[in-house]
């Protein structure tokens, strides 16, 4: 399980809110990648979420990354834990 803090301003990066202008919101990059990345190797997907992690202006640490990247391989559950700060 992961955790991350995001600014109130900043939440539309991480989760869809159609109010904001902002490009794909990180979890459904990650949801496309659960969907097209399973079995492949977890060098190959962490690259993926870095990208999509830079795009979305979180800052997640490569170890993050790597847990996720691991769950998408293997194909199991990953939790994020998210902190709103004010």
């Amino acid at each position: 399980m992961g955790e991350i803090t995001v600014s109130a301003e900043h939440i539309g990066h991480l989760l869809h809110d159609p109010a904001s202008a902002h490009g794909a919101p990180y979890m459904q990059a990650y949801a496309d990648l659960a969907q097209t990345h399973r079995g492949r190797p977890v060098a190959e997907i962490v690259p993926l979420l870095r990208t999509a992690a830079d795009r979305a202006l979180l800052g997640f640490t490569g170890t993050d990354l790597l847990e996720q990247a691991q769950a998408i391989s293997t194909g199991a559950r990953y939790e994020l834990r998210v902190r709103v700060a004010g």
